[in-house]
């Protein structure tokens, strides 16, 4: 599943559960899914800003020998 895919689909469970028109038990299940779906994305948001710090370490690195 991507970012997007998950983010959409948090969003849709977040709608659900504030439509109020859920059982109890539906309503946890759709929070537990909710929670599984955040730490996903938060998961896939954590490794995508890694990249993108060594990707941008690396370029830095590059930059300041070009200019020695």
């Amino acid at each position: 599943m991507t970012f997007e895919e998950a983010l959409k689909e948090l969003e849709e469970t977040v709608t659900r559960l504030e439509g109020g028109e859920t059982t109890l038990e539906e309503a946890l299940a759709l929070f537990e899914k909710g929670v599984t779906l955040t730490k996903n994305c938060r998961k896939m948001l954590d490794e995508a800003q890694l990249k993108v710090k060594k990707v941008t370490e690396e370029g830095c690195e590059d930059f300041t020998k070009g200019a020695e």
